[in-house]
């Protein structure tokens, strides 16, 4: 049975490029393609790739929002980001959408099949240049592992929903809370955990 992938991806020659790559590949079965994740989560729920190769810079929803939306509806189906994006708060919302693995598009072609192939056997695949930066992001935030302990049982609630790349808006919807509300206590949770970004508090957040 081939591995059956559906592709993301706004860039038309790319797309292409990507699909053809995968159909010509032994073992392999480009089902559909999407220039943008609304029409891909009307459909890929219905089709169930193996999996899914997905772009984080798309027109309207984003590609790590779909993620989120696409892990919910089909859960089972492994999802790739391949992007050109790789600074680390990009990288962490993926990863905590749901993204199983996180290649560069300057990927070789032979690179990227072994990704595809890892990424439906259960592995988590990444660049070495990506996954070296996980790696420093949480050596960064070992010193305070237990550190989301001092946080109130709400503000838990408020890391939790962030770690899911939830904007403040969302997450004020949530939980029942107006946008102010959420800042302030997204302040006070940077204050607790000492850091600066988002990407610094999910990364404490999820080793703890």
């Amino acid at each position: 049975m081939p591995i059956t992938v559906s592709i993301v991806e706004d860039n038309d020659k790319l797309r292409g490029t990507l699909a053809r790559l995968v159909d010509r590949s032994e073992g392999f079965r480009c089902l559909s393609q999407y220039a943008n994740a609304e029409d891909a989560l009307k459909d890929l729920p219905k089709i169930r790739p193996n999996v899914v190769l997905m772009d984080i810079n798309l027109p309207g929803m984003n590609g790590v929002e779909c993620v989120r939306q696409l892990k919910q509806l089909i859960p089972e189906t492994q999802v790739m980001m391949l992007t050109v994006y790789e600074d680390t708060e990009n990288i962490f919302n993926a990863l905590a959408a749901g993204a199983g693995g996180y290649m560069l598009k300057r990927t070789s072609s032979k690179e990227l099949l072994e990704a595809i192939r890892a990424v439906h056997g259960g592995g988590s695949p990444m660049t070495m240049h990506i996954a070296r930066k996980v790696v420093q992001s949480f050596q960064r935030t070992a010193a305070s592992a237990q550190a989301t302990e001092n946080l109130s049982e709400r503000e838990q609630q408020v890391l939790d929903l962030l770690s899911q790349g939830l904007i403040y808006k969302e997450i004020g919807e949530k939980l029942g809370i107006s946008y102010e509300t959420v800042h302030t206590y997204i302040r006070r949770i940077y204050e607790k955990l000492q850091v600066r970004t988002r990407t610094e508090a999910v990364a404490k957040f999820l080793r703890g």
